[in-house]
């Protein structure tokens, strides 16, 4: 099955903020995939992400949980995360389960 930005996300669903207890594509802290397809049939993926506040202590272990479920996956050579800080996030970005999950109405 070939890569797509569809199944990227739902592999990046296991990837949790470890204070919130929310995966971060609910959060809403995944702002692009970009799949860059290589001559020898692999694709690379480039992932910018932002966190919830800009000092967020639990950045690079998202980040390496990031590489950690992508890399393993049929057709992935490489996985590069970059943390981005604009447009910063807020919390309208999160999906309605994210918000169910942390009793926002």
């Amino acid at each position: 099955m070939p890569l797509s930005e569809d199944g990227i996300r739902e592999e990046l669903k296991k990837v949790f903020d470890p204070e919130m207890f929310v995966n971060i594509v609910d959060l809403g802290l995944v702002y692009t995939i970009d799949i860059q397809p290589r001559d020898d049939g692999q694709s690379d993926i480039r992932i910018e992400m932002t966190m919830t506040s800009p000092m967020c202590p639990a950045a690079p272990e998202m980040i390496d949980n990031c590489k950690r479920v992508l890399s393993p996956l049929p057709g992935v050579n490489a996985v590069d995360v970059k943390l981005v800080l604009d447009p910063p996030w807020t919390p309208d970005r999160m999906t309605e389960d994210a918000r169910d999950q942390l009793g926002i109405f």
